[in-house]
């Protein structure tokens, strides 16, 4: 991947350790090297998104500028913290894309419904995997322009 990358942190939400692997290599892959934050269920990536539990300290103004999400979470679904995110008016215009082996059309149909910005199917050959977190880079973090931070708060 050639060109400017967008700085800024990329929430992953996502409980499969090979899964999150995965991910990391096809970012390293492609020379993505934003900062990765990674959450192992729904309710640590909503405490994350909301400053809450462990990460009540953080900066509600430093959000991410892309959340991959994966829709099968323990303890909270990736249905459920799209249904969260979408409703308060801090992250509403979060762009969120949905990362997952589910092709159910009933979960494509629910996920664009709640507001998801993309919804991929995540290749099983890993080649294939790459090229999708490739064209993924390309078009959140160099192309899409993010939304314009209120006056004060960091831009990503």
């Amino acid at each position: 991947m050639s060109g400017k990358i967008r700085g800024g942190t990329i929430l992953l939400i996502e409980d499969n350790e090979g899964d999150i692997e995965l991910t990391m290599r096809a970012l390293k892959k492609n020379n993505i090297s934003n900062e990765v934050v990674i959450a192992r269920d729904g309710e640590e990536a909503l405490n994350y998104l909301f400053c809450e539990g462990v990460h009540s300290k953080r900066d509600p103004c430093d959000l991410p500028v892309l959340v991959l999400m994966d829709l099968k979470l323990p303890k909270v679904s990736g249905l459920e913290v799209l249904k969260r995110i979408r409703a308060d008016k801090d992250l509403e215009l979060l762009p969120v894309v949905i990362l997952t082996l589910s092709k159910e059309e009933s979960d494509i149909i629910a996920g664009y419904k709640l507001g998801a910005n993309s919804y991929v199917r995540k290749p099983i050959d890993f080649i294939e995997f790459i090229d999708a977190v490739k064209h993924l880079g390309i078009y959140w973090l160099m192309l899409n322009e993010p939304l314009p931070r209120k006056k004060g708060e960091k831009n990503g």
